[in-house]
């Protein structure tokens, strides 16, 4: 089983690429075992779907 540090590497790779067959089945039983990194995964995943509708041209928009 993968450490708690791989498996928050991981969390952070898979927002952005897609992981391999053996890192996303290594991820995924970790984080049936450990509930910190599953709450950890949620709010990894929570801040990307924030951070991706935040339009930094929109905004500027609205200041003039």
């Amino acid at each position: 089983m993968i450490m708690c540090r791989r498996a928050t590497e991981l969390m952070s790779q898979r927002l952005d690429r897609r992981l391999s067959w053996p890192e996303r089945a290594s991820l995924r039983f970790h984080l049936a075992m450990c509930g910190a990194c599953s709450q950890c995964s949620r709010q990894f995943e929570l801040l990307h779907r924030v951070a991706s509708r935040f339009d930094p041209e929109r905004d500027d928009e609205h200041d003039h």
